[in-house]
């Protein structure tokens, strides 16, 4: 996988980088959260485990998973809800994909139009967040089915700082910020 820089932590960073199970959990804290810290939250989870493992995630009693991810420093504002979604998408991906996440975009060589269906399917991924992910595999990790582009839409455009897809460094954390500061703004105009 290639060098991310969502966190702006290189440990987190490293572990996003190395772990698509990482990254499918960052992007799903990603919401309601300030986006560099939604992408810390994998590392928490890893460090407090010793290890980020699929199956023990899965697998964890509930209260105690959710206490694991409130513990100051929690992985998002809303700590405990966020660790059930986390372990549902855990255990759908292990129900349906053998629990080999990259199997999402690779399994049966799906196109773009495929992926984001499957991704969409994930407990947690709406439309909006499936797409993003698809530009983030076609855009910082070279994974690009065909059609990737038009599933993903406006994602995917080059050069854009619209999302998490768009992110490779500080500046560009700020300006994909600036920009959702602007969109809501257009929206209550």
């Amino acid at each position: 996988m290639a060098e991310l820089c969502l966190a702006q932590d290189p440990a987190a960073d490293e572990l996003l980088s190395q772990s698509s199970l990482a990254l499918l959990i960052g992007m799903l804290l990603d919401q309601q959260y300030p986006l560099e810290h939604a992408f810390r939250g994998p590392k928490k989870i890893a460090d407090r485990m010793g290890g980020l493992d699929i199956h023990r995630i899965a697998a964890a009693d509930t209260a105690e998973f959710e206490e694991l991810c409130a513990t100051p420093p929690a992985i998002h504002r809303y700590g405990r809800s966020m660790a059930r979604r986390i372990q549902e998408l855990a255990r759908f991906v292990i129900e349906h994909y053998d629990g080999e996440v990259a199997a999402i975009w690779t399994s049966g060589d799906p196109d773009g139009a495929e992926v984001l269906r499957r991704l969409k399917a994930l407990p947690g991924y709406g439309d909006q967040k499936a797409r993003i992910f698809l530009a983030l595999l076609g855009k910082q990790l070279g994974v690009q089915p065909a059609g990737w582009e038009t599933a993903a839409g406006a994602y995917a455009e080059p050069g854009s700082r619209r999302s998490a897809a768009d992110i490779v460094d500080a500046e560009t954390l700020l300006e994909v910020r600036a920009f959702k500061k602007q969109q809501k703004a257009a929206k209550k105009s």
